[in-house]
């Protein structure tokens, strides 16, 4: 079980997209916290309305502790891919097979010790403020379809102060902390072959 988290826009995306191009499709398993998220309606708002996307209630904890403990048991799971209310987006039905390398990966994975104490090797991808700023910038606007204004002030009010209260307090449990400012190249070689190593 390998848990890997960060601030929003830190590169975790990448990085994981990088680590399971390493593998074949039956060596390893990434199951998302981003399609955990609660319907729209359920979402906690702040002191405008806005939805906070960016607290732990966000996400249906119960039922990701289910799916990861169906993985680690063997069995399949299925779950609706969360398009980020984008109405471009049709949601697809994900299937997600047991694997011998399992990656649990989102903000919060550290946050919930249900989650936390399951995990053999802890990943926290860092970042410098301004870049994880301008790559959110550029996420939200390209994929997610949110407008600028929108985009910094959720930055401001949701992102900034989950990050300070919900995720850098645990970067001390991490076992492996990955400054992703540049380039992580270095960083998820060793990743790769520390469990290759295992798997083998």
């Amino acid at each position: 079980m390998v848990g890997i988290t960060g601030g929003s826009a830190s590169g975790k995306t990448l990085f994981i997209r990088r680590l399971l191009d390493s593998f074949s499709e039956d060596q390893i398993c990434l199951l998302s916290q981003d399609n955990y998220y609660r319907e729209r309606h359920l979402q906690p708002k702040d002191e405008k309305g806005y939805e906070n996307f960016d607290l732990p209630e966000s996400i249906d904890h119960p039922q990701f502790i289910q799916d990861i403990e169906d993985l680690q048991s063997g069995k399949m799971v299925e779950k609706l891919e969360y398009t980020f209310n984008n109405p471009n987006l049709v949601p697809k039905m994900l299937q997600f097979k047991p694997a011998p390398v399992i990656v649990v990966e989102g903000i919060f994975v550290f946050y919930f010790p249900e989650i936390l104490n399951r995990l053999d090797l802890r990943v926290f991808i860092d970042a410098e403020e301004h870049i994880k700023l301008k790559r959110r910038i550029k996420r939200d606007g390209q994929e997610r379809g949110y407008d600028l204004e929108d985009v910094l002030y959720r930055y401001e009010n949701h992102v900034a102060p989950t990050f300070d209260r919900f995720i850098r307090p645990f970067k001390a449990d991490a076992d492996l902390i990955v400054p992703n400012n540049r380039s992580f190249d270095h960083a998820l070689d060793v990743i790769v072959t520390f469990l290759k190593n295992k798997i083998h």
